[in-house]
C-alpha cells in the first residue's frame, strides 16, 4: 500500500518530540518532521508531518475544504462553519487574552479605568462568536477553580470618574489577527472617558498569554514571566494560589479579558483519536491517514 503524503498543519510551531524528529527547517515558513523509528511509545503511524507556518486562518480553512491540508487551526468564524460538516478538535481554554501595561504608565487610576471600560461580553459574543470564557482572571476556571472571584464587569460611570484628566494612551497588538479586538477596546475606552489610539510605540499591549501546564502554580509562574512580573512564591494551599494571583492583578498592570481554546479542523482522511490534548499539545503519533482508493 502506498503511503499517503504527510499532513500539513497551517499555523504555529508544534513540539512533536519524542515521536517525531525534525528533518527540515525554513525559519518562519515551513518545517518537516519524520517518524522516529525508536520512539519510546512506538513508531507513529504516519511517516511524517509537514508544517506550514504563518498562514492566515481563513486561508487554512480554504485549504482544508480544498483537500490541500489535513489539519488546520480554525478561528471562531471558521470553527462555526466547519462544525456543521467536519471534525473539530478543541482544547480547554488555554489562551488568555490580556492587556498588559508598560512600566511607564504609573497612574493606577488610568489602568483601572481601562479595565472597567472594556466590554468583555460584547467582544466575546461578536468577535469570538461566543467562543471561550469572559474572565478577569489569569488562570482559567477549569484550572484554578476560583476564576469567578475576579471581577470582569464593565462600569462606565466609575471608569469616567477615574479617567478624569488622563492623558491619551497608545495601544499596540502582538498578533495582527487581534486588531479588531484592539479597535473594539479603543471604542470601549472612549465610552469610559479614555482616549486610546492604536499605534506601534505603545503604553499598553494586547497580548495572548498561554496556560503551559496543568499545574496551576507553574501556569501562573509562566504567565507572570510572560508579562514581566515577578514569579509568585509557591506554597501548597489553594488559598495561597488565589492570593498569589490576586497580587499579580493588583494595580491593573495586567488586565485579563477572555480565555480561549485552541481549535483545529481535521480533514476526511485523518483517522484516530483527537490530535490535540487539553493544553492544546499536538498528539499526532496515534493518527493515521486513510489512503486514497485505487
Amino acid at each position: 500500500m502506498e503511503t499517503p503524503d504527510p499532513p500539513y498543519i497551517g499555523r504555529g510551531m508544534p513540539d512533536l518530540a519524542p515521536a517525531f524528529r525534525i528533518t527540515r527547517w525554513e525559519a518562519g515558513r515551513r518545517a518537516v518532521f519524520e517518524a522516529d523509528e525508536r520512539a519510546a511509545g512506538g513508531r507513529p503511524f504516519v511517516d511524517g508531518v509537514e508544517v506550514i507556518v504563518g498562514r492566515a486562518l481563513r486561508d487554512q480553512s480554504i485549504d482544508l475544504e480544498a483537500g490541500k491540508a489535513d489539519i488546520v487551526e480554525l478561528g471562531p468564524a471558521e470553527a462555526r462553519r466547519q462544525a456543521a460538516g467536519r471534525r473539530v478538535w478543541s482544547s480547554a481554554p488555554v489562551r488568555v487574552l490580556a492587556l498588559v501595561f508598560r512600566p511607564g504608565v504609573e497612574d493606577a487610576r488610568v489602568r483601572e479605568a481601562l479595565a472597567l471600560a472594556v466590554d468583555r461580553p460584547a467582544i466575546q459574543a461578536v468577535l469570538f462568536q461566543r467562543q471561550g470564557d469572559v474572565s478577569g482572571a489569569l488562570l482559567p476556571q477549569w484550572l484554578s477553580g476560583f476564576a469567578f472571584l475576579f471581577p470582569a464587569a464593565t462600569d462606565l460611570p466609575r471608569a469616567h470618574s477615574l479617567a478624569t484628566g488622563a492623558k491619551p494612551l497608545s495601544l499596540d497588538v502582538d498578533d495582527p489577527a487581534l486588531r479588531p479586538v484592539a479597535e473594539r477596546i479603543a471604542l470601549n475606552a472612549r465610552d469610559g472617558g479614555l482616549l486610546v489610539t492604536i499605534a506601534g510605540a505603545s503604553d499598553v499591549r494586547l497580548m495572548e498569554l498561554r496556560v503551559v501546564s496543568s499545574d496551576p502554580w507553574l501556569a501562573l509562574e509562566a504567565m507572570a514571566g510572560m508579562v514581566g512580573l515577578p514569579a509568585p512564591a509557591r506554597t501548597d494551599s489553594p488559598e495561597a494560589l488565589y492570593a498569589a494571583e490576586r497580587a499579580l492583578l493588583e494595580g491593573y498592570r495586567v488586565i485579563p479579558l477572555i480565555h480561549l481554546p485552541d481549535v483545529y479542523g481535521a480533514g476526511p482522511r485523518v483517522r484516530g483519536a483527537p490530535g490535540i490534548g487539553p493544553l492544546g499539545e499536538w498528539r499526532f503519533e496515534n493518527l493515521w491517514l486513510e489512503s486514497g482508493r485505487p
